[in-house]
């Protein structure tokens, strides 16, 4: 683990801490985080869907059960479907889970639509996700006050809610807006404590900070503190061509398409030497967090310890220089 004291260990200073850091998906047992934390991981990260075709854990449970087992990194929802849930709900959730864990939680939120039998499931609508989600956000602010909250919102009023305890973290639990699209830019800038966008090449994410920049600038926001995360599929392997086939078939039976032609857009995939290289595009580009998603349905935590042991040290003094 990098050196922290435990004071500077709550999840909005090591996010948003002027340097970079290095996070990955949970490992799935209690010996596997033990590792990821060992090796360097300061955060670690679930995600999950209400109802999909691939299975798989729901993020809050999963979330959960990873507070229990993590005993140092930042834990959070990468990325929590927040339109599918009632933000009361999220609130108070969270809140317990923060203070259970002196102030390790964040929450990544996306409004999801790739499978719509889950939104049927939950009885939301798909349209107007994103709206839920912004009202959703402005929320769960207020409710982590630990105040009396009455709120006129259209889809979520309430009169004189008071929830305790409040989070450990003054505020509550960063929120990172996840997306792939302007309009998630546009709520990154106005209403998150982050950006962490998925399956982007390094040269869009350059985009996209410069556009949640001016969209923030626009507004009058100032982004002092902001956490400027990537989510980044990745794997390694001493045959390049093949790291980008296994990356391609993995991503190809998450998303039921073709991902060959445009692995290396979405993607980091090659040998050590390689994916070193594509991690610092990343950095150059403005990611200070990066979040590894092994992209591969064998071998993903060794990938991941490798990453973390061999390439992440260089990779932090290399954005301490810029």
């Amino acid at each position: 683990m990098t050196e922290l004291d435990e004071a500077t260990r709550q999840a909005r200073t090591v996010l948003a801490a002027d340097r970079v850091s290095f996070g990955c998906v949970a490992p799935r047992t209690r010996a596997g985080v033990a590792a990821a934390e060992t090796a360097g991981a300061e955060a670690l990260w679930v995600g999950g869907h209400v109802a999909s075709p691939n299975g798989g854990p729901e993020a809050l449970a999963w979330l959960a059960r990873l507070s229990a087992q993590a005993e140092r990194a930042v834990v959070g929802t990468a990325v929590l479907l927040l339109p599918l849930y009632q933000p009361a709900i999220v609130a108070k959730q969270l809140a317990d889970l923060d203070v259970a864990t002196g102030g390790r939680i964040a929450l990544g939120a996306g409004v999801g639509g790739e499978y719509p039998a889950e939104f049927d499931a939950c009885g939301v609508p798909l349209a107007g996700r994103g709206r839920r989600t912004d009202e959703a956000i402005g929320l769960l602010r207020e409710l982590w006050t630990g105040e009396p909250v009455t709120w006129d919102g259209p889809l979520f009023p309430m009169q004189g809610v008071r929830m305790a305890p409040a989070p450990s973290q003054p505020g509550g639990p960063p929120v990172l807006v996840a997306g792939r699209q302007p309009v998630a830019m546009r709520r990154a800038a106005r209403l998150g404590d982050g950006w962490m966008p998925y399956l982007y090449s390094a040269e869009r994410y350059a985009r996209s900070v410069a556009m949640v920049r001016a969209e923030a600038a626009a507004v009058g926001r100032d982004l002092d503190g902001f956490t400027w995360a990537a989510y980044l599929p990745f794997v390694i392997d001493d045959d390049g061509d093949r790291a980008r086939r296994r990356a391609a078939e993995f991503l190809g039976g998450t998303y039921r398409q073709d991902f060959a032609a445009m692995i290396d857009r979405v993607a980091v995939a090659g040998t050590p030497e390689q994916v070193e290289a594509r991690l610092g595009e990343y950095i150059a580009a403005g990611a200070r967090h990066l979040a590894l998603l092994p992209a591969s349905r064998d071998g993903g935590e060794d990938m991941v310890l490798q990453a973390l042991t061999d390439l992440a040290p260089r990779l932090r003094a290399a954005g301490a220089r810029l």
